[in-house]
């Protein structure tokens, strides 16, 4: 409702309600029944058996379930009884899903403790009587106090306000404090920011006084319609779990292939058709990574582990990784790129001296920023370990804490020069003026405000030097306030602007901006390196978002930066052509920035978006990652984001981009390890049965490989630090296949390796007497050692993924979980090699140590190899 077009007497009758007295108790009662609390909606938390099923939903572990079904089920139909296999597959299953929602129930109670468990209160007039109520409780009509300092709880009509000032930067994005009219009326359509006899929900009273009339409440606030965007963005998956469904299906299809093909080639040898059924499920089950799920859920959990000690809370697994693949990075000004704290940045007084006061602060300076304190109504408190809080309007705020940084207290400069009278600040004059005691007798007048507004009053002073100072610090997007005086011999009788704002004389002028954090330029620079393109999207205007960019190395020509209206007069064709050239939006809606943020993923980009208000919420759910603002971000924000950064700086998530391309690089290292061994058992098979040579491995022996010999080394894999240089690489883009650069090639070879091998290992153990004068050559012999060599050589080939050196180059105390785990499997192979009892069970025999001996020389051959293709590689390079 356009409740701004309306006089405040109309929005009094349109809610029957009263300026004076407000809503009786009963009404307010029934109106609370009939539009309930003020809240937003909260959205329906998934049950446990819904997450288990949403954690069962990923196509690899499906083509798991498929898999033990078939396991259980030919295990009951031939009677063997062993069910060792399919239990085996459960359990990876269980400890998957296990893993999948313990982490991410971790991330939400961790992001629960950084709400405020306060509950927001609101004064109203009911009754005619003043009262403070739960903010639930308000309703549409109820008569609502603001007072300065305040939250305001609902949407509401101004009906009174004196010296009214809000700071509405969590809604708009407008970073200056906006002043309100009771008065004001308009016929047009005006922006939130404009409406100046609105108060809305979630906004805070900087300056001044008031009452309104509640004109909306929960959903029906202009946040609650933001919130309320959120549903309509919906969630996609991220490009790694595209990645991941891709590569499971097509490890199916050749799954299925392969076993389709050993199946035939059995029933032409005429072997028996339910032995080669057997041996070809055995197949499906080796040919899928069993444990690639587990480890890629635990190396998205060691990254969330590092990146929360970095002040990054993951809510959700997968944007660990994505914000790894992430080349746009949207981030919202004010908060976020900058302090959202006004800062004193030069200082004008004379000539054409100006103070930096980054460089320095001069006497000339000094004797400005002292008398326009005086000229302020801020409130100084000590906080924690006695640190110094300065409450109020956020440019008296700035003067008042340059002065107490540089210079001495507010409290001594008042009872210095003590208040006798003031002028308050109001929107007609706009302008503020205070009477101080100077000395015994005379008395000083101090006026301030913006310098087109005074210069007519000036009478005294370099005014036209003024004017050309004001112009050049305009252009560099700060808000100028200028300081003048008037000396009375005695006090000043008449307190009227008539009196007291004519014939002053200009003292200076100060010139304030809210400043960059400090960290934002090297991280912004730090991203450009990585090839990750910054853009700002912001509610604040053009100029001043444009000199924040400039300073920052944002934007560096005038036609990056973009308005609100300009950007809606664009369809979204247009916008699609020009967005890879813009990298300033400002006067932005939410609607516009998730228009931006789409126009940018419709290019192929992958678009982390920061923010911390109701503003930004929509966006950051439909950005492909969302961080949201620990500290100063509202509870919607936080709730729409994949990420919460706890420390509010946007540096972090330039750290995060980095562990996130850790991750993907370990996920990457893990899929060419298990892949490597998983397509070699297929060929091994394959071959061995075209040759005639029987089937190499029984299928409880492919999956001890699979999940013993490389899914303990595997799931330290996760832990690897990142590899030199990882962010000077370009952005993964949204659509390279896991594939991409060369990994194909590398399992290829490997795989090649691996089934080279072991077939060697196969044919001398099951045809050739000669190795051993102790133990006769046969399948049991040859499947022994082949699944020996097998194991060791994919243990031991986790050496040679894990860095593109050498080995000899690599620490092993840089992964020192990864030495113990390949350990562990090297010990465990053996042991059930060795022991009577494993044998039996994973149908092995003894084997003589002429065997060992070739097991050990045929497990190390992989290893060579890789070692001559990386050392061809570097001296390559050199």
């Amino acid at each position: 409702m356009d409740y701004y077009k309306k006089t405040a007497d109309e929005i009094v009758e349109e809610f029957s309600s009263q300026t004076k007295a407000g809503l009786s108790n009963q009404e307010a009662q029934k109106r609370y029944e009939k539009y309930g609390p003020n809240r937003f909606a909260e959205e329906k938390k998934d049950s446990m058996v819904k997450k288990i099923l949403l954690s069962l939903t990923d196509f690899t572990t499906l083509v798991l379930i498929v898999a033990a079904i078939i396991s259980f089920y030919t295990a009951i139909a031939t009677e063997h009884g062993d069910l060792f296999e399919g239990i085996l597959i459960i359990a990876i299953i269980v400890i998957n899903s296990v893993l999948t929602i313990v982490q991410e129930g971790n991330a939400e109670k961790a992001l629960s403790a950084l709400q405020d468990m306060n509950k927001q209160t609101a004064t109203v007039i009911r009754d005619g009587q003043q009262k403070e109520i739960d903010a639930d409780e308000l309703v549409p009509g109820d008569l609502l106090v603001i007072e300065n300092g305040a939250m305001i709880a609902a949407d509401a009509r101004l009906t009174q306000a004196s010296q009214l000032r809000i700071e509405e930067s969590a809604l708009t994005g407008e970073s200056e404090p906006v002043e309100k009219d009771a008065e004001f009326i308009s016929e047009e359509e005006l922006p939130l920011g404009d409406q100046q006899n609105m108060v809305f929900k979630g906004c805070t009273v900087v300056n001044g006084r008031g009452q309104a009339i509640v004109t909306g409440t929960g959903m029906d606030t202009e946040m609650g319609k933001i919130a309320g965007l959120l549903s309509d963005s919906g969630t996609s998956l991220t490009p790694l779990q595209k990645r991941l469904n891709q590569l499971g299906k097509r490890i199916s299809l050749i799954a299925l292939v392969a076993a389709a093909l050993v199946f035939l080639i059995g029933y032409l040898q005429n072997e028996p058709l339910l032995e080669m059924f057997m041996t070809s499920v055995s197949l499906a089950v080796a040919a899928v990574p069993e444990t690639l799920t587990v480890i890629v859920t635990l190396t998205l959990a060691y990254g969330v582990q590092k990146m929360a000690k970095k002040n990054a809370i993951i809510r959700r697994l997968p944007a660990v990784e994505t914000l790894g693949t992430a080349s746009v990075i949207c981030s919202d000004k004010t908060g976020t790129l900058t302090q959202n704290k006004m800062q004193v940045r030069r200082v004008w007084s004379r000539g054409d001296e100006v103070t930096d006061v980054e460089d320095g602060m001069t006497d000339e300076a000094m004797e400005v920023l002292k008398i326009a304190s005086l000229c302020t109504d801020v409130i100084v408190e000590k906080g924690e370990d006695d640190e110094v809080v300065v409450k109020g309007n956020p440019t008296e705020v700035a003067i008042v804490r340059a002065i107490e940084e540089n210079y001495h207290t507010k409290k001594e400069l008042d009872e210095e020069y003590p208040r006798v009278a003031e002028l308050p600040f109001d929107s007609k004059r706009k302008m503020m003026t205070t009477v101080h005691k100077m000395g015994n007798k005379k008395f000083l007048s101090v006026t301030k405000g913006a310098f087109d507004v005074l210069m007519p009053r000036f009478h005294y002073g370099d005014v036209e030097r003024a004017q050309v100072v004001n112009d050049r610090f305009g252009k560099k997007a700060l808000r100028v306030i200028a300081v003048g005086y008037r000396v009375f011999e005695s006090e000043p009788t008449e307190i009227t602007s008539e009196n007291l704002e004519q014939d002053l004389r200009l003292l200076g002028l100060v010139g304030m901006i809210d400043p960059p954090r400090p960290e934002s330029k090297g991280a912004i620079k730090k991203a450009r390196k990585a090839g990750i393109k910054t853009v700002m999207i912001t509610g604040d205007h053009v100029v001043t978002a444009s000199a924040i960019a400039k300073e920052l190395g944002i934007l560096s020509h005038k036609n990056q930066a973009i308005s609100g209206s300009q950007l809606q007069k664009l369809t979204d064709e247009e916008l699609d052509g020009k967005v890879k050239d813009l990298t300033v939006y400002a006067r932005v809606t939410p609607e516009d920035k998730i228009r931006i943020v789409k126009s940018w993923q419709r290019t192929g980009a992958v678009v982390a978006m920061t923010g911390d208000g109701v503003n930004d919420a929509p966006a950051l759910n439909a950005s492909d990652v969302g961080c949201a603002m620990g500290i100063t971000g509202t509870d919607v924000a936080k709730g729409a984001a994949d990420i919460v950064l706890t420390d509010d700086n946007f540096a972090t998530i330039v750290d995060a981009v980095a562990q996130g391309r850790t991750v993907y690089q370990n996920i990457r290292k893990a899929i060419n390890f298990l892949l490597s061994c998983n397509i070699s058992e297929i060929f091994i098979v394959l071959i061995a049965m075209l040759i005639g040579w029987g089937a190499p491995f029984s299928a409880v022996q492919l999956l001890f490989v699979n999940v013993v010999a490389d899914g303990l080394p595997g799931f330290a894999l996760g832990r690897e630090p990142a590899e030199a240089g990882i962010m000077n690489e370009p952005p993964i883009p949204a659509h390279e296949g896991i594939f991409a650069r060369g990994l194909w090639k590398k399992i290829a070879v490997n795989a090649g390796i691996f089934t080279i091998v072991t077939l060697f290992g196969y044919y001398l153990g099951s045809f050739v007497d000669s190795v051993s004068p102790w133990v006769d050559a046969s399948p049991e012999v040859g499947q022994t050692v082949a699944f020996l060599v097998l194991a060791y050589s994919s243990i031991i080939h986790v050496f040679n993924v894990r860095s593109s050196r050498s080995i000899f180059q690599v620490k092993l105390s840089s992964n020192k979980s990864l030495f113990e785990m390949s350990v562990l499997a090297i010990l465990i192979t053996t042991a059930i090699a060795l022991l009577p009892f494993t044998q039996g069970l994973f149908n092995l025999v003894h084997i003589s140590l002429n065997h060992w001996f070739l097991v050990a020389i045929l497990s190390i051959v992989p290893v060579f190899v890789n070692e001559m293709i990386k050392f061809h590689f570097s001296a390559e390079e050199d």
